[in-house]
């Protein structure tokens, strides 16, 4: 009676075989499916990180290619600014060398018109310093004679008025005679000569005119400036020499033109002429002759002097204008 069960239970027990087996086998392919497929995820994971590393490369290159287009472009810009400063020194450069050929060109600058109208320039301010600073009249009419021979030699008719012009100023430095300086020295020299005829004493009727309480203490007093006259003979003859030397110092100031120092000496003459002699009409004549000599004017007072110098300096300016 035990021998069916055993029969029965091989089935089972194969078939629990074969269904272990087939969910083996089931496992395994599971395993392995969801094994290539972590491998193929791995893979696409590496693929995908290979392609951000060279995106992130490609992306460092360009920012790389970026700075140097930019660096570039700085030194291009660099490069196009000193350009740009060498065109505006070439165009500089070139209108000076136009300029330098035009006044090579210009005939009236460079040729004999320009010599002699430099000539005439040079002629002209001379003789204005002459006559202005060292009272020279006579330096001053041959330096403006050289000035009017060079000027005839110029045909333009546009300096016709500046012929004239030259012609007034010389008809004024004509009318100015020796100077003022030579007619001081020779109103000098007669003052110095009338010098010797003034009297040493003088009579007393030349007290009528004074006050009644002079007159009358005229026997007991005689009044006098306390710089009265030297009396003792040797003392005049040192006053004499003194007075000399003043006439010489006022002689050297008016030659070489200080008025100053002859207005200086000329005080010092007067004070010496009231220690010589007595007062007296003629004394009286002299002083007032000394003190129109020390208020004469050195200079020549001319105010045509220098008008062609600066007309002409005003045409040759006008002339190179452009």
């Amino acid at each position: 009676m035990n021998d069916p069960l055993p029969t029965r239970r091989r089935p089972l027990l194969w078939l629990s075989l074969l269904v272990l087996v087939v969910l083996a086998l089931a496992a395994g392919f599971g395993w392995r499916e969801w094994q290539s497929r972590l491998a193929a995820q791995q893979q696409d994971e590496d693929a995908r990180v290979q392609r951000w590393t060279a995106l992130e490369q490609n992306m460092d290159a360009l920012r790389r290619d970026q700075r140097a287009a930019n660096q570039r472009l700085q030194d291009a810009a660099a490069t196009n600014r000193i350009l740009r400063d060498e065109m505006l020194g070439l165009s500089q450069r070139g209108a000076l060398l136009e300029e330098t050929v035009e006044r090579l060109a210009d005939t009236e600058r460079h040729g004999a018109q320009a010599l002699r109208l430099d000539e005439v320039e040079l002629l002209l301010n001379q003789g204005e310093q002459r006559l202005a600073i060292a009272g020279d009249l006579d330096g001053a009419r041959r330096a403006y004679a050289l000035a009017a021979g060079t000027l005839q030699g110029i045909d333009d008719p546009a300096y016709l008025n500046l012929r004239q012009a030259l012609v007034q100023e010389r008809n004024a430095l004509d009318a100015l005679g020796p100077g003022p300086r030579q007619r001081l020295a020779r109103e000098l020299d007669v003052f110095i000569s009338r010098l010797q005829a003034l009297p040493h004493h003088v009579d007393n009727e030349g007290d009528a005119a004074s006050p009644w309480w002079q007159r009358a203490l005229s026997p007991l007093v005689r009044i006098q400036p306390s710089n009265g006259t030297l009396i003792a003979a040797s003392e005049r003859r040192s006053a004499e020499d003194a007075l000399q030397i003043e006439v010489s110092l006022a002689r050297a100031a008016l030659e070489r033109g200080d008025a100053q120092g002859f207005a200086q000496a000329l005080r010092r003459l007067d004070t010496w002429l009231v220690r010589l002699w007595p007062d007296s009409p003629a004394l009286r004549a002299q002083r007032r002759a000394l003190a129109d000599l020390g208020k004469a004017p050195l200079r020549p007072d001319m105010p045509e002097l220098g008008s062609t110098l600066r007309q002409l300096q005003a045409m040759r300016e006008g002339r190179q204008a452009p």
